[in-house]
């Protein structure tokens, strides 16, 4: 029976190496025929790297593979869906996220954007606002072995004051507007990427600070992400 069980983890292995080489593939070919929103260099191998680290299928119920690395969203529960492969290599390559970096994310859900955004930088700093994810996220995370990432559960409106300034913000969750709370907390020459926007349309959107009290918006390309979800007391 043992035995048996080890070929079979064996199997689930090979092809979960396979399908997710294929996913980096299809994010590459992805970037090059929409050079408009991943920019004329496509995605940097850095992030490319980082998708092709990080085992997809532990941060989604079924852990199945074939679900995982489809270029699809997933749902993982409470009316949460982890982003489609092509939408989170972008994020992460618009925050555009150095070795020595700290990074904050709003909506930690699954953990599956945290565990990138760990092989990028020197600490991520995540929030979730729903107890039973951040609870799953902290303990795959944990199992996983992502030591410079931190999970907190509240609203993520606010930020995380304590643990930054931040050099990137990946707000995975769309609002009407930009949390000015974020803003203060990102650093000179930081960079935020969420999606704003309401039902109907949303953009994502990066907003780069270019001084203490300045910054540049431009929206880069129409998305559809969950609402962005408040304490019940807001």
């Amino acid at each position: 029976m043992v035995a048996g069980a080890r070929d079979a983890t064996a199997q689930e292995d090979a092809q979960c190496v396979r399908e997710r080489a294929a996913m980096v593939e299809t994010i590459k070919d992805y970037a090059r025929s929409h050079t408009v929103v991943s920019g004329q260099q496509g995605f940097s191998e850095r992030v490319l790297e980082a998708m092709g680290q990080t085992k997809r299928h532990l941060f989604i119920p079924e852990r199945s593979c074939s679900i995982a690395y489809a270029d699809m969203p997933v749902p993982i529960g409470r009316g949460q869906t982890i982003s489609q492969p092509f939408i989170v290599a972008l994020m992460t390559a618009l925050a555009e996220v150095a070795p020595d970096h700290v990074v904050l994310e709003v909506g930690t859900g699954s953990g599956y954007q945290a565990a990138i955004l760990a092989h990028l930088a020197r600490k991520v700093c995540t929030i979730e606002i729903i107890p039973a994810l951040a609870e799953a996220a902290t303990k795959t995370l944990k199992d996983l072995g992502y030591d410079n990432v931190s999970v907190r559960l509240g609203d993520g409106y606010a930020g995380w004051p304590e643990c930054g300034p931040f050099d990137a913000i990946v707000v995975t969750a769309a609002l009407g507007e930009v949390p000015p709370p974020l803003i203060e907390q990102l650093k000179v020459g930081g960079r935020l990427v969420m999606p704003v926007g309401g039902y109907g349309t949303q953009h994502l959107t990066v907003v780069e600070k270019i001084a203490p009290e300045k910054t540049t918006t431009r929206a880069v390309a129409p998305v559809r992400f969950v609402p962005f979800t408040r304490s019940p007391s807001r």
